[in-house]
């Protein structure tokens, strides 16, 4: 297999691929196995998918296109997606839809979000009802800031991303994240 290409919004979800993908896949190295191209938001994204799936010419490069939800229905968003990515058989390209927010991923593992930030108001072995479905949450940046005290979005990710346990997460798109991209891995 080639390698894998995430198309990603912004640089939070690039700091996070460099920190959960060696745990599902621990002899995967950035550039050699997987690569990161971060753009400037949603808008940039898109308009760059056509273009670099239609222009990439390595030989068994499949990709992998994350974007947020933002609150936007979820199917319509993937269609949109697809349609971009057209220039691409089906099975070279996966789309996930990050929902709501990437930060929706970090309230799936209270525990990281502890470990990362261990004077956070997360309760691991106590969780509020509001982080029993993270992906139903439409503020997740907002509550994250609150539990960590801290915006700054990239760094934050990084931090909490180094905890992330792939296999325990209560985020169904971080799950589908994860089963998708061990599907794509192991295509022909």
């Amino acid at each position: 297999m080639g390698r894998v290409i995430f198309l990603v919004e912004e640089k939070s979800m690039t700091e996070t691929l460099r920190e959960v993908l060696p745990k599902i896949f621990p002899t995967w190295q950035e550039a050699v196995h997987w690569l990161p191209l971060t753009h400037r938001g949603k808008s940039d994204l898109e308009k760059s998918i056509p273009r670099k799936l239609k222009g990439w010419t390595e030989p068994g490069a499949r990709f992998v296109i994350l974007r947020d939800n933002d609150g936007g229905d979820c199917r319509q968003r993937k269609l949109r997606l697809r349609e971009l990515a057209s220039f691409r058989q089906p099975e070279d390209v996966l789309i996930r839809i990050v929902c709501q927010e990437l930060e929706s991923w970090f309230l799936g593992d209270q525990s990281a979000i502890k470990a990362a930030f261990p004077k956070s108001l997360a309760h691991p072995d106590k969780l509020p009802a509001k982080y029993r479905d993270p992906d139903l949450l439409t503020n997740a940046a907002d509550e994250l800031a609150r539990l960590t005290g801290t915006t700054a979005k990239a760094s934050r990710a990084k931090e909490i991303a180094r905890h992330l346990r792939p296999d325990s997460n209560r985020s169904v798109s971080f799950n589908q994240f994860v089963s998708g991209l061990r599907r794509l891995a192991l295509q022909k």
